[in-house]
């Protein structure tokens, strides 16, 4: 396989700046996502991350290039020993039983899976080895209650948050101690506390700082030097900046191109629990199908804020459908025998395509400009429908849409291709029995049921509306 075109833009958080994405190692690209910390239900921002990367993986691979996709689950943290002490269970129980949950929410939100999805729990031994570099490189220093790094010994400190080191402040998700060299100094090994999971090390027993676990493990399965870095924008500070100076400080490239997505805000205001206004994945699907929440998260420019509502899932539901229903309009077409019944001649379908492809590509190769793809895609099916309208289509041609439609959705993962085309007569009785049901005439939407089993179709309400199988 070769890699098709130029190179593709990002805008790369470490540099400020737009830059074409050149990988380490030719065609073959590797990315690191920091996934979420498993104590609790997925939320909408979960969702967004990891929507827009894994956007980012399949453009990549849609491109020609050999992605290794690493996404971790962080399984050992203040808040997994905190909510599992809660539970009276043990972290491993709760961290296993909430990594199940968010397989099953990104299954459902057609997420690709990692090549490989690491836990810290699991590489204790490259996070020793990691913090030994530090020492042997005379950033680490040792207090009573763990392990520190003195970030006054690396100079680039700050230089991806543009956090300067005289105003940093004490705390943000570390342990905080007033012997601590520097304010900014954070912890990667934590002393051993009683009723706590802890591990051997040569300083002591104890358990890995947050920021350590994500160096030692992308560099585990990436390399000293890798390409991208993903994640939220709340990650930039102090997380990713931490990462940075614990890799290179140890002496490794680490990430060239770091990229983050922008908040989600519920109603004009950011998503948090404090004000109330946090949903989790589990609660949006009980509205929405997962696919619509998915072409919502992936709806405007990852780097710019966006707003959930009822109203904009609404549109997004709305918006998805356009593109189902015009899939199921021309997949009815190519099953017919090729023919132009107003006897002009068939227009240039192959030409419409390549100019939406190209549109398409130009979007997401300049720093996942999805709105810009979006908008090629969107006036490519009213071009198409146009000419259904006019019946100048072709079979022939309504396959090569269908086989277009389908390389692109391997980017989106949004639309819907099996669904068979049923006869307009059994459309209208579906139709009618939900008009039935929604004026609680139960009687009139139970012989409809039966009439539609007796022709072959099986009915099944679920929280998407009604779906069908042939019996």
């Amino acid at each position: 396989m070769t890699v098709k075109g130029k190179n593709m833009k990002i805008f790369n958080t470490l540099t400020k700046k737009k830059a074409d994405m050149v990988p380490v190692n030719g065609k073959n690209v590797g990315i690191y996502l920091c996934g979420p910390t498993v104590y609790d239900y997925g939320h909408l921002g979960h969702g967004r991350s990891a929507i827009v990367f894994d956007i980012l993986r399949r453009y990549l691979t849609y491109r020609g290039y050999n992605v290794n996709f690493v996404r971790n689950w962080t399984d050992i943290d203040d808040k997994t020993i905190e909510r599992a002490e809660k539970e009276g269970i043990s972290v491993k129980e709760l961290t296993e039983k909430f990594i199940q949950v968010y397989k099953k929410d990104f299954e459902e939100l057609n997420i690709l899976q990692p090549d490989f999805d690491p836990k810290p729990t699991e590489h204790i031994d490259e996070i020793i080895d990691l913090i030994k570099k530090l020492f042997d490189r005379e950033h680490a220093y040792i207090l009573d209650d763990g392990v520190y790094y003195d970030i006054a010994t690396f100079p680039e400190y700050g230089l991806l948050s543009g956090q300067l080191l005289s105003e940093l402040k004490k705390g943000v998700r570390v342990e905080v101690s007033d012997d601590k060299r520097n304010p900014g100094d954070f912890v990667m090994w934590k002393f051993e506390k009683p009723g706590e999971p802890s591990w051997e090390s040569p300083w002591g027993m104890g358990r890995p700082g947050w920021h350590i676990e994500c160096s030692a493990m992308s560099m585990k399965y990436l390399g000293g030097e890798f390409d991208i870095h993903c994640g939220g924008q709340d990650l930039v500070f102090p997380h990713h900046e931490d990462e940075i100076a614990q890799a290179r400080g140890a002496g490794f490239g680490y990430a060239r191109y770091w990229m983050h997505n922008s908040f989600l805000n519920i109603d004009n205001e950011k998503m948090s629990k404090s004000l109330g206004n946090f949903f989790t994945l589990k609660e949006v699907f009980e509205k929405f199908s997962p696919l619509t929440v998915r072409f919502f998260l992936v709806s405007a420019h990852y780097r710019a804020p966006l707003n959930f509502s009822d109203v904009t899932l609404r549109q997004a539901e709305s918006g998805l459908k356009r593109y189902n229903d015009f899939i199921l309009r021309i997949k009815e077409i190519a099953g017919k025998a090729e023919k132009d019944e107003s006897g002009n001649r068939v227009p240039d379908i192959t030409g419409l395509i390549k100019k939406a492809k190209n549109s398409f590509d130009a979007g997401l190769e300049d720093d996942l400009n999805i709105s810009k793809s979006l908008a090629s895609l969107s006036d490519f099916v009213r071009d198409i429908n146009s000419i259904v309208d006019s019946n100048h289509l072709s079979s022939g041609g309504a396959v090569k849409i269908i086989d277009f439609m389908k390389m692109i959705n391997s980017v989106l993962g949004i639309l819907t291709f099996e669904k068979e085309i049923l006869s307009e007569d059994i459309e209208n009785q579906i139709e009618e029995r939900n008009r039935a049901r929604k004026e609680k005439d139960y009687e009139k939407a139970d012989r409809i049921r039966e009439n539609l089993l007796d022709m072959g179709i099986i009915l099944e309400d679920t929280r998407d509306g009604t779906k069908w199988k042939k019996a």
